[in-house]
Parts: structure tokens; C-alpha cells; sequence
């Protein structure tokens, strides 16, 4: 299957850009394409790592049923047979990586939970024994499983500016004490359901990422995508120690080795040699199969 790099239907109307997904406004609903993009420390890069989207719109669906009793999510259908008339001279390119959404406001923060010591939070670590203004333990070393998953929000930045962690407060101040309150509990309850299924199946959910908004009539949605390799780090359980930097089945090999370049982390991103395409796939496809036991047809 031919790799999905960039969409263009004018026809099914305007539309947004995000780093991997295309977006459009159809109206009353969304229609939102997952592309084969990749990014790495907010810049994304110019190939596409092949089937990326499928994958990350099959894990998505899979997670928005598996946790739907706990917050209702927008997902309308995966199902290009039911998406808007005006989508069918499109449906060879829209399906299996497009979701038909409901619309909402989304709220202008990332919400990071997260249940091991890596990434930023290990960089935020290290300088002041802190993660966005908690106070953890001292003596932890890089990917110690916490005592308990912290929620640590960050900024919602645009394209091309990198997100930051931000204090609990300062979510409460942009969104307001009460709903804060609320998707830091939901975000907590998701990640540990979620963990609860990964780890029997071998993997490690170390941190994740969700994103909420809220539709006309104030209801809370779990929206964008869901515990997916773009979303969320994914260790293989049989190969963790803790003490420094893990495998991974998401895209820390890919961070991995534009880190061993010198790349200083702004546009233009360096070109991807065929094996690191080829082996950044294979780790998407390989999360796919532990958590849901499915393949990638």
C-alpha cells in the first residue's frame, strides 16, 4: 500500500494541518486522517513511515471502546461506508486511517500521565528532583517506576514549537479549578486501565498523553488519539531495567537516532536512511499485535 504523505480534498471542506493528522471540517462533524507522517521533538519529518496511520487509527478505535465507561470519547465510526456521500471517491485513501468524530472545543493543554521516570520528566528530574512542580523522591534513577502515576500537564504549542510542562496551577488557571480537577482524575483512571491490559501482554505503557474537550452542552470528550506509539511510550516488559534508556516499541528508536546525528531539533529535519523507516514501521506493527492481537491486514 502506497504511503499516505499529505491529503487534499477540497471538496470535503477546509481544512486543518496538524503534525500527522489532516483535518476537515465537514460541518457537524470531523473527519480526521491520519497521514503517515512522523515528527520527532515537534518538527516533522519529510518521509513517511509506511502504514503509520492505519496503525495509529486501528489502536485509537481500539482504545476508545476498551475505555469508553470511563469518559465518552468523539469517535463516531472508522467505518468509510458511513462517513458523508461526499467522502467516496476518496475512500481507497480514507480507509483504515480516518475517524469520523463528533466536534467539541478542546481544551488548550496536553494531559501527561505519567508511571515511570523518562523523557522530560527525567531531564526536570535531574535538575530539581521535580516533574511540572511535583515533588518526587529523591534517589530515583532514569525509568524507575514511580510509587504512584503523576499527572504532569503541558502547553498545547502549534506546529513547530515544542510543548512545555507546565504546574498543575497554571492548568487550573487556563481551564479553571473544577475541570481541572476532572480530566486529571479521568486522565490518572485511563492510563491505569490501560496499564492493567498492557503489561500481561508484555508491554509497558511508561507515560502517555490524552487530550479532552468539551461540546456544546459541556460534556467532557476524550478526543485526538489514544495510547498510540505517537502518543505514549511502549516498552517491550520482557527487556526493562531500569537505570537508563529503554527499547521501545514508539518512536524513541526514531528520537534515538536523530539524537546520534547532532540535529539541533529545528527545521529542516535530517533525511531518513530506508532501514530506519524500515525498522521505526516495524515497532508501530509490533505494538499493534501485543495490545490488540491483531495484524495489520
Amino acid at each position: 500500500m502506497t504511503a499516505v504523505l499529505i491529503t487534499d480534498f477540497p471538496e470535503l471542506g477546509p481544512k486543518r494541518q496538524g503534525k500527522v493528522r489532516d483535518i476537515y471540517d465537514l460541518g457537524d462533524r470531523l473527519l480526521l486522517v491520519a497521514t503517515d507522517r512522523i515528527s520527532a521533538f515537534d518538527v516533522v519529518m519529510n518521509e513517511p513511515i509506511p502504514d503509520k496511520g492505519r496503525i495509529l487509527t486501528r489502536l485509537s478505535g481500539f482504545w476508545f471502546e476498551r475505555l469508553k465507561d470511563i469518559v465518552p470519547h468523539h469517535l463516531l465510526s472508522l467505518n468509510v461506508e458511513e462517513f458523508p456521500p461526499a467522502c467516496r471517491p476518496y475512500r481507497d485513501t480514507l480507509a483504515g486511517r480516518t475517524m469520523l468524530c463528533r466536534k467539541c472545543r478542546p481544551l488548550p493543554v496536553e494531559c501527561i500521565v505519567r508511571g515511570y521516570l523518562s523523557g522530560s520528566g527525567w531531564a526536570e528530574y535531574k535538575n530539581n528532583g521535580h516533574i511540572a512542580g511535583l515533588p518526587l523522591p529523591p534517589g530515583l534513577v532514569e525509568s524507575d517506576r514511580l510509587p504512584e502515576p503523576v499527572f504532569t500537564p503541558s502547553t498545547k504549542a502549534e506546529l513547530g514549537i515544542h510543548d512545555e510542562n507546565i504546574p498543575y496551577g497554571e492548568m487550573v488557571r487556563k481551564i479553571g479549578e473544577d475541570l481541572a480537577a476532572r480530566v486529571r482524575d479521568v486522565s490518572l483512571d485511563l492510563y491505569r486501565r490501560a496499564l492493567a491490559w498492557a503489561e500481561p501482554r508484555g508491554i509497558i505503557i511508561a507515560d502517555t498523553k490524552f487530550e479532552f474537550g468539551l461540546t456544546e452542552d459541556g460534556t467532557l470528550l476524550l478526543i485526538d488519539e489514544v495510547l498510540t506509539p505517537d502518543s505514549s511510550r511502549f516498552w517491550p516488559k520482557e527487556d526493562y531495567r531500569a537505570g537508563g534508556p529503554q527499547k521501545s516499541y514508539d518512536k524513541q528508536y526514531l528520537r534515538d537516532y536523530l539524537e546520534s546525528l547532532g540535529w539541533n531539533k529545528q527545521p529542516p529535519p535530517p533525511p531518513l536512511p530506508p532501514e530506519v523507516i524500515a525498522n521505526t514501521r516495524k515497532k508501530y506493527v509490533e505494538a499493534l499485535k501485543a495490545l490488540t492481537g491483531e495484524d495489520l491486514e
